[in-house]
């Protein structure tokens, strides 16, 4: 008997659900397949003309899930040695350039040896550093690994906008420096991956006392790819993937109104997902169909209780050079002339889009940024 519900609870644990957190791994998660997302074959081109290039979206828009697809891929298919590292840690070393490249080397090589078993940099990277100082290492680290591999590398640096200052002018020059020696004494190609586009980097300096920017630092850019959102059918797909799994019919009429919410945004759509299915404990019963209405509820439950995703959104909110976007907007202002830097960072936040006319990127951002900023001459009631 004990031994019977251990191994129902087991198979009840094997139950995949919607993420809302981190990479997608397929063993649990809904997905739409990450290399599907971006053209691939353009991708495959691009590296095998030693080109470096940038990927930036939105946060939790799925940057990370495929980076982590295209390392598995370039691996599998053998022509390449790829790694994925993620250069986050290093963002506590904000203007001390020593300490960053350190954390950033230092995270190149354990990650070589987890995800590769190759042991080259862990046994050699603090001798590198040492010798070569913080403004050489990572460039000596990477050409001291290229020319000892025996494939072409192809380097993926996530969360580049992490870093701070004067290190991450440091790290954008010395990838810049090894470009001319790909790829036998540098990676074949190199992409950075964060929410801005290299170009639209304005870095302080402090030990040069100027601004520098990310164009001029790291210009050797080839190309910035950008990861869209869902598309109708993409958002149809992914529900329709827990209808397989369990059984659990949507009503047809929620898949235009998840669209009209989310304008496919793919964490809200996630959230959505796990909100109605998982947390309304009323619908775990498979047998129950989901309706319009259990979709309108997830939404104003996620809103009440200001979810991560929409948390960090709010503290964005904080910031001026957002707000002296968003409040125009939200108060339908004339035509404003908004700073051409401010406007490219709210697109990059994926908080406004621009089509026709400048406007919140999807109906719950608004309803949310609504009952957040509360503008004085605005007196219309939240979107639902």
């Amino acid at each position: 008997m004990l031994f019977s519900r251990l191994r129902n609870r087991m198979e009840d644990k094997m139950e995949r659900f919607f993420n809302t957190a981190g990479p997608i791994m397929p063993e649990d998660h809904y997905n739409i397949a990450p290399l599907s997302r971006l053209d691939l074959e353009e991708i495959l081109f691009m590296i095998k003309q030693k080109k470096h290039f940038v990927l930036h979206a939105p946060r939790q828009t799925g940057k990370t899930s495929f980076l982590r697809a295209l390392m598995a891929y370039l691996n599998k298919d053998g022509q390449y040695l790829c790694l994925h590292i993620n250069v986050e840690n290093a963002q506590t070393a904000r203007e001390d350039v020593k300490a960053g490249i350190r954390s950033i080397i230092n995270t190149l090589a354990e990650r070589a040896l987890d995800s590769l078993d190759d042991s080259f940099l862990i046994e050699r990277w603090q001798q590198i550093l040492d010798e070569s100082g913080e403004h050489n290492a990572l460039q000596n680290a990477l050409k001291l690994w290229s020319q000892n591999c025996n494939r072409p590398i192809v380097l993926l640096i996530d969360e580049i906008d992490s870093l701070v200052g004067d290190t991450l002018i440091s790290v954008l020059r010395q990838l810049r420096s090894g470009y001319e020696s790909r790829p036998s004494l540098f990676p074949q190609s190199i992409v950075l991956c964060g929410v801005r586009d290299v170009k639209d980097y304005r870095i302080h300096s402090s030990s040069e006392k100027e601004m520098i920017t990310g164009g001029s630092a790291f210009n050797v850019k080839a190309v910035s790819l950008r990861l869209g959102n869902f598309c109708p059918e993409e958002v149809k797909e992914l529900f329709l993937q827990h209808t397989g799994e369990t059984g659990q019919v949507f009503d047809d009429d929620i898949f235009p109104l998840i669209w009209e919410l989310t304008e496919g945004q793919p964490w809200l759509v996630n959230a959505l997902g796990y909100e109605v299915c998982f947390n309304m404990k009323e619908n775990r019963d498979r047998t129950r169909n989901i309706s319009s209405r259990h979709i309108q509820q997830a939404k104003e439950n996620l809103i009440l209780r200001r979810e991560t995703h929409l948390d960090q959104l709010a503290h964005k909110l904080k910031e001026d050079r957002v707000r002296r976007v968003l409040e125009p907007i939200l108060s339908e202002e004339e035509a404003q002339n908004f700073p051409v830097d401010d406007l490219d960072y709210a697109m990059d936040l994926g908080l406004v889009v621009k089509e026709k006319n400048l406007r919140i990127a999807n109906p719950i951002y608004r309803e949310f940024i609504l009952q957040e900023l509360k503008p004085k001459n605005v007196e219309k009631q939240t979107a639902t």
